[in-house]
């Protein structure tokens, strides 16, 4: 090679005995050049657009079929028995030119606001709903109301890549094939609006009992937004928080219609949200039947959504459910109901006795099924589930809640004593709390009860305000909002120490997760009514019942263990037994608008609660019901209780409680120490048990419980009882000798100070 030819060698990278040029790329590396990268993704880009045109020519529009699927959703009981075939569809079509423009605007602005320029379909909304169907996380991407409508009547609401692919391809053609008014139309007579209405016209006549044509933008609005979460939505039925976001929404659709100039920012300003109209029931709902039906249905939509299904496709019919409801122990409650209550109630005689609504649900702690319940005394009459709603407060069966979380969280007092059922606390009436948060709150206890120197579970036993409202706040009023949460309230009250005293609103399906978590040793019950579901012959996934442990087995026993005693010695003794174990809370609202009793045994746990409903569902005072004077948890809901589980087990039943807690009852402690005798600083050792609870053949020392000589309690604070007092529900913590001496006991404050 000459020189010439090495230099020319040089200058294209080579060596010159090579010959010059670049070295080859060996291996797998030759397949990803960036040419090679590029053609690779022009080839996938070409491939994927020949299979959607395929797609697009294979794929025909099908005939509207929405109205032949609907079927019945039938409704059986455990053993078999069908209580209700729900199947008669309420829909009537309507021309879009019935539907006034400004609750069509709604709509549009609502669901779809470019409705009337968009391509029909959202690309990038659809493909986020492929990725998050093949990902599994449920949740569909935006859909365009061509989209919703193809869906709602060409296809169906299973949640599947290939349905998706086929509402995407459907939806281009029909926007081709139909104006925009037309796909609108077809909209609107095919959505789900609840209350078992599809269709506007439908929906219209539900909640404002009139022709579409005559309902207003204000009205329209508001059947704009229930389309997004028609049960959470429906005012007759929704929680305080339901109907929060219900407004929020209606609101939302009239700030859209601004924005799009369809509705003058003055005129909006000027609106004002009209409340819908109650519910008609449906034929063949009367008596209890509609409210188990009512339970069902709620419960099998929260699951739907779960798995990011929406609400239209359990509407549409095609279900078999079967509900976890014992005929037996169904029976049992509704004639307790009427033996206890309702046979005393007079409404001709006495207004309150019109305005007493009492709601009962029973559950199994070991399965979380609910067994019985009672929503009140005809759904025809008043479709409102006492068992279910959540307006009213539970008052002192919250009390509970809150030593649960000082257990679990090792709390202390403000002068660093540890709370537990033995610590001594300052119960004076109007005590004003002490403490981070405290804010000087200062709540009176009933019947003006008093006294400065009482145990937590003394107080517990008496249901003592100022006892609780400076606990919570010894614990934190974040810590014991999260234990409530854990154990099963809904967590949407806000932290103040009035919290103490149950001023939230709960249901008694909600209390009675709450007390059969405690029951199950703390394993987490949320309380089911469906034992199976089936649609269209498929099992239909429902989540288990029960769930983890949210607070340990010692928290859990130790509550039980406690609440032992304020059935045997305090304000629940009206439902002591001598057959089998009972541990429960009363409670009573302010101005006695409402009364619970949340009780249970081993193997059923039941809340009982009473509540005063007037005009317009403005809640009132129960006093003088029945003609009785005072309605407290210890009065009616606890006779009801009483009475529901004597039926149930009878009097031969031996169940006794399985309790490993060293935090249970307390006993009172040792008399004080003589005037002029210096304190030792010490308390004396309580007796205690190891491992499990060993009942005894003394009923005065754990095993089987005897009544208090007055059955009859004088409120959720009452004296002392008389009789013997259990040493050992389970065993116990031994008193902490180097505690202060219990006459120089903490104020709970971070003080001592002398009786």
């Amino acid at each position: 090679m000459g020189r010439a030819e090495a230099r020319r060698a040089q200058k294209k990278g080579g060596r010159p005995e090579q010959g010059g040029g670049k070295p080859k790329k060996k291996g797998i590396r030759r397949f990803f050049t960036w040419k090679m990268l590029l053609a690779y993704f022009v080839a996938v880009i070409a491939l994927g657009l020949g299979t959607f045109y395929a797609l697009y020519l294979y794929v025909d529009v099908p005939k509207g079929n929405s109205a032949a699927k609907l079927q019945s959703n039938i409704y059986k009981t455990s053993d078999g028995k069908t209580i209700a075939r729900i199947g008669e569809v309420n829909r009537e079509e309507v021309p879009l030119s019935k539907v006034p423009v400004v609750v069509q605007h709604a709509v549009v602005a609502a669901e779809n606001k470019n409705f009337y320029n968009d391509p029909g379909v959202d690309l990038k909304g659809t493909a986020r709903g492929i990725v998050n169907t093949v990902m599994g996380r449920g949740k569909q991407g935006g859909s365009t109301i061509t989209q919703q409508y193809v869906k709602n009547y060409y296809l169906d609401q299973r949640q599947t890549v290939t349905r998706k692919v086929k509402e995407l391809i459907i939806s281009l053609k029909v926007q081709d094939e139909k104006s925009k008014d037309d796909i609108l139309e077809g909209y609107l007579n095919t959505s789900y609006y609840g209350r078992g209405a599809y269709g506007i016209q439908a929906a219209a006549r539900a909640y404002y009992n009139k022709d579409i044509d005559k309902v207003t933008l204000e009205e329209g609005a508001y059947l704009a937004a229930l389309l997004q979460a028609p049960s959470q939505y429906d005012w007759a039925t929704a929680t305080e928080a339901g109907k929060a976001n219900a407004k929020a929404r209606w609101g939302y659709v009239l700030d859209k219609m601004v924005e799009q100039k369809w509705l003058k920012p003055d005129e909006r300003q000027r609106m004002t949200f009209k409340e819908p109209g109650k519910p008609k029931a449906a034929l063949g709902l009367s008596g209890q039947n509609g409210y188990l039906v009512e339970a069902a249905k709620r419960e099998i939509i929260r699951d739907l959504a779960a798995q990011g299904r929406k609400e239209s496709e359990f509407a549409a019919g095609g279900w078999t459910i079967t509900l976890s409801i014992d005929s037996k122990k169904q029976k049992a409650l509704e004639k307790a109901v009427k033996d206890e209550l309702i046979d005393d109630l007079d409404p001709k005689s006495r207004e309150v006795d019109g305005h007493v609504q009492a709601g009962a649900v029973s559950v199994d702690p070991k399965t979380g099924k609910v067994v019985a319940l009672y929503g009140g005394q005809d759904f025809v009459q008043h479709q409102i589930s006492n068992a279910t709603r959540a307006d009213y407060q539970p008052a002192s069966t919250f009390k509970p809640i809150i030593l649960a979380s000082a257990l679990q969280n090792e709390s202390k007092t403000q002068d660093k004593r540890p709370v537990t059922p033995s610590t001594i606390y300052d119960g004076t009436d109007k005590r004003a709390v002490v403490g981070p948060g405290g804010g000087g709150y200062a709540p009176e206890n009933e019947d003006g009860y008093s006294n400065p120197s009482i145990t937590v579970q003394e107080a517990m036993n008496k249901s003592v305000n100022t006892v609780f409202a400076q606990m919570i706040v010894d614990v934190g009023m974040d810590k014991v909002k999260k234990t409530a949460t854990e154990l099963g309230m809904k967590g949407d009250f806000q932290e103040t120490p009035a919290m103490a005293l149950g001023a939230m609103g709960a249901s008694p399906m909600e209390m009675a997760g709450v007390y059969a978590t405690l029951d199950n040793h703390g394993k987490k019950v949320t309380p089911s009514i469906i034992k199976s579901a089936t649609q269209g012959g498929q099992e239909f996934s429902l989540p288990h019942a029960v769930g983890d442990r949210v607070v340990s087995r010692n928290t859990a026993d130790g509550m039980t263990s406690v609440m032992t005693q304020v059935v045997n010695d305090g304000t629940a003794n009206r439902v002591a037994s001598g057959a089998y174990q009972v541990a429960g809370k009363t409670g009573t609202s302010d101005d006695d608008k409402s009364a619970w009793f949340a009780g249970y045994t081993p193997s059923l746990v039941t809340t009982v609660g009473l509540f005063g409903e007037g005009q317009g569902g403005k809640q009132v005072t129960l006093m003088n019901t029945g003609g009785n004077g005072r309605v407290n948890g210890g009065t009616y809901p606890a006779k009801i209780w009483n009475a529901y589980n004597s039926a149930v087990f009878g009097d031969d039943d031996e169940s006794k409680f399985d309790l490993e807690t060293e935090d249970g009852y307390a006993p009172p402690p040792p008399p004080r120490t003589p005037a002029g005798t210096p304190s030792q600083g010490k308390v004396t050792p309580t007796p205690t048990a190891s491992g499990k609870q060993t009942p005894s053949k003394d009923p005065s020392s754990s095993g089987k419980q005897t009544p208090s000589k007055d059955p009859t309690p004088t409120g959720d604070k009452h004296s002392p009882s008389t009789q013997p007092v259990p040493t050992k529900t389970g065993t116990t913590r031994p008193t902490d000798t180097t505690k202060p001496d219990p006459d120089v006991h903490s104020n709970g404050a971070g003080q001592q100070q002398l009786p």
